[in-house]
């Protein structure tokens, strides 16, 4: 049986999701006055995160659009 590759990150239901820089994720932090432990987390082994190529330790910024809330940002870390 031949596997479909679709593009996940198309997909209209999966927000866009971006891995931070270094310089990012410290001023991340900053501003919401918190450990990098203290984030959210999302597995590396989840579809997107693979997708994206992130690793354990970065962490993501993850942008939702919602016909009720607008767009927001949230944060997750990649754990193993």
């Amino acid at each position: 049986m031949k596997k479909d590759n679709k593009d996940i990150l198309k997909h209209e239901m999966v927000p866009d999701h971006v891995i931070l820089s270094n310089s990012e994720a410290k001023k991340v932090l900053k501003k919401m006055d918190i450990q990098m432990e203290q984030l959210p987390k999302i597995k590396s082994n989840d579809s997107v995160v693979k997708s994206i190529g992130a690793k354990a330790g970065n962490i993501l910024e993850i942008t939702r659009r919602s016909s009720t809330a607008g767009k927001f940002i949230v944060y997750r870390l990649v754990q193993d």
